[in-house]
């Protein structure tokens, strides 16, 4: 989803998360208002150009991410953290569910010194809403490369027709839509 109402692409911002599988975190974030762009992609790792299967095996150090282009004046950095951070497991190392490996942990990827210390200000209000440590790390922005065509969008395209949609994806947005239903693009 792409909101044209955002009046100047000059006035866009970049946030870069990982938390989990990218199917889920770019549905997601593509419903907020004020976001005007959702990819899906890879990013923290050491191997050029990677691709989905090689990111999948766990072996490129890169991570399932979204990079989301925001308007800061409609949705805050901070906002966006704490709807990253409630919307999966941040207590989990290097997994999210049955998804298990590095390429799934729970990672910011700050953008300038600003949003740095606006994550870990982010992560320190989300441990008051877990029992267990909030693992999320923070890792320097790195390259980004822009995951295979078949992954964006992809809940929007398949939806439940995927039965891992089905299972983690929709239920995942139900409690999204239900949480954050003020956010959301009309």
């Amino acid at each position: 989803m792409t909101n044209t109402s955002t009046p100047n692409a000059a006035q866009l911002e970049t946030a870069v998360f990982a938390g989990g599988c990218f199917w889920c975190t770019e549905a997601i974030f593509d419903r907020l208002r004020g976001v005007a762009s959702v990819e899906s992609g890879y990013t923290g790792g050491h191997v050029a150009h990677p691709g989905y299967k090689q990111v999948c095996g766990g072996d490129t150090g890169h991570a399932e991410a979204v990079k989301i282009e925001f308007d800061p004046v409609v949705i805050p950095y901070r906002d966006l953290l704490d709807i990253f951070l409630a919307t999966h497991d941040p207590t989990q190392l290097n997994r999210q569910g049955n998804d298990i490996g590095p390429q799934y942990r729970s990672a910011i990827f700050p953008q300038s010194p600003e949003q740095e210390a606006e994550a870990k200000a982010a992560i320190g209000r989300a441990q008051a809403d877990w029992a267990d440590p909030v693992v999320t790390t923070l890792e320097p922005a790195a390259p980004w490369y822009v995951a295979e065509g078949e992954h964006q969008e992809y809940f929007d395209r398949i939806g439940d027709k995927n039965p891992y949609c089905a299972a983690v994806v929709s239920p995942k947005m139900r409690k999204f839509m239900a949480k954050y239903a003020d956010r959301l693009k009309g």
